[in-house]
């Protein structure tokens, strides 16, 4: 293990280098392997000098790490290393787990989306969470703010499992306001890591966290994105390793709905419910549990049905609202307010309301 470990601790080798290193020699061979040797195999000299003194000390620290409850270390050659994982182009040659070992060989869905979604979006994200949990996959995501939050909070609160996939080493929490939900998903579910102990939150971590992300899953769902969002990297990874890309469509208005109707565009499954996963996805199911997404209309009354109806997907003013029911404007901001209550509208920009359902 400790050679494992002293491979992702030399400054400089990635995962690349690692594959090329691995073909030549066994993680103990590389740092008994001559100079000569390695020169031969055709490395730089930059990198043989990095081999040839390896940062010991910070390797007795991950060996500490492992020994705490609950954590683990994962190999290439280890038998638990995912094989959905273990098939990508560029796997980590390590995995640092710690909570529930097991549930990185389960059917996964990764769901993924922006850090700023609207209000409609969390809903959106912690409703397929939960209905994708209870159907018996591990929801995996990166824990960031938004999107990844109320994806993990779905599948905890349906008491289904749920992976993290960190940026950084899981001794730290990122962002540190997530604390609690750290605690709660080692509890119910595991964070993963490519970053030993000690690994700070740095830019150029997160695209390659990513690409675990959607190499560990059978499908991945966007459920909100913006033109230019980091989750359009994710879901073209997920095509590039020919996992099942879906994307949730949204007001041509909405800025945050334009990264999945590209996405939509170019070829992933437009999704509306829990079901149209289950149709791609279904053999994955160990329970099916059928989602009933519609509103019961029948709680309103008529005039608030009527009003339901006069209230496009776009956002519309309340003057609009007011011109096309006839109504007053006392009535129709009373009226708004029961079904922003209700779940039937949300507020945006400018006092305009659209609907949800």
């Amino acid at each position: 293990m400790k050679f494992w470990l002293a491979l992702v601790r030399v400054p400089g080798v990635g995962p690349v280098a690692v594959q090329r290193l691995l073909k030549h020699f066994s993680p103990e061979q590389i740092f008994q392997a001559s100079r000569a040797s390695l020169t031969a195999a055709g490395f730089s000299d930059k990198l043989i000098e990095a081999l040839q003194n390896p940062p010991w000390e910070l390797v007795a620290q991950d060996l500490l790490w492992l020994e705490q409850p609950d954590n683990f270390v994962l190999t290439l050659e280890d038998v638990d290393y995912p094989a959905s994982l273990k098939e990508i182009s560029d796997p980590p040659p390590v995995l640092f787990v710690k909570g529930l070992l097991d549930l990185l060989q389960q059917p996964q869905m990764a769901m993924v989306g922006s850090r700023n979604p609207s209000s409609v979006g969390v809903k959106i994200a912690l409703e397929f969470a939960q209905a994708l949990a209870q159907a018996g996959f591990v929801i995996t995501s990166g824990m960031a703010l938004g999107i990844d939050a109320a994806s993990h909070q779905g599948a905890l609160n349906a008491g289904g499992y749920t992976i993290a996939v960190a940026g950084t080493g899981l001794d730290r929490v990122y962002p540190a306001c997530h604390k609690q939900l750290a605690t709660d998903i080692v509890a119910q579910g595991a964070l993963v890591s490519e970053f030993p102990p000690g690994t700070t939150a740095k830019a150029g971590h997160f695209p390659r966290r990513n690409r675990i992300i959607s190499g560990l899953c059978q499908g991945l769902l966007v459920v909100e994105a913006a033109a230019q969002s980091g989750s359009l990297i994710t879901a073209r990874m997920a095509l590039e390793q020919n996992r099942e890309v879906f994307a949730i469509p949204g007001s041509i208005h909405n800025p945050l709905a334009r990264g999945c109707n590209a996405l939509i565009r170019q070829g992933a499954k437009l999704v509306e419910t829990a079901e149209d996963i289950f149709e791609e996805l279904g053999q994955y199911n160990q329970v099916y549990k059928s989602i009933d997404a519609q509103i019961n209309q029948t709680a309103l009354d008529l005039e608030q049905q009527n009003l339901l109806k006069l209230v496009p997907y776009s956002p519309i003013t309340v003057d609009n609202l007011v011109q096309e029911s006839g109504y007053s404007v006392e009535t129709v901001s009373s009226m708004l307010l029961v079904l922003e209550l209700q779940g039937y509208i949300a507020a945006a920009a400018g006092g305009s309301y659209y609907r949800i359902q």
